[in-house]
């Protein structure tokens, strides 16, 4: 491996390490404040539920993210989660939804949406040549 590609290996594992954790410790948050997340469920879903229910896959996803055996099958959960919870983020923006801890502006919920992107973009990083991330020899010799 030349040095270009290490260091492009390592910034992409330490990008996993960052999505990882944020995943992670969003998914608390939805245990420790879901009535902040359970105002921006759309209508047609249960609030609580859908809270409890994407908090738990939100950590999930995080942990598998760092478990190479179940790396790949983590990082498409977690696209599906981010595509799942878009119409909450919709439904904050066309409400303007206030929510501790997210600074009350129109504007920002607006910029927000389009971040959704980068994070399904981020996590299907990681369903691309799982065979070169930390510990994959280690899977491979158990297949």
């Amino acid at each position: 491996m030349n040095s270009t590609t290490h260091s492009s290996h390592r910034r992409k594992e330490i990008l996993r390490g960052i999505l990882a954790v944020c995943t992670i410790i969003v998914g608390i948050t939805h245990f420790i404040r879901p009535e902040q997340y359970a105002r921006i469920v759309p209508p047609p879903f249960p609030p609580l539920t859908s809270v409890y229910v994407s908090g738990f896959f939100e950590i999930l996803g995080g942990i598998g993210l760092m478990i190479p055996l179940v790396s790949v099958a983590a990082a498409w959960g977690l696209i599906s989660l981010f595509i799942a919870v878009f119409p909450a983020n919709i439904y904050m923006t066309l409400h303007n939804i206030p929510v501790e801890g997210i600074p009350h502006s129109q504007a920002l919920y607006v910029a927000r949406l389009p971040f959704q992107a980068v994070l399904i973009a981020w996590a299907y990083w990681y369903t691309r040549n799982p065979e070169t991330q930390l510990g994959a020899e280690k899977v491979a010799k158990l297949t």
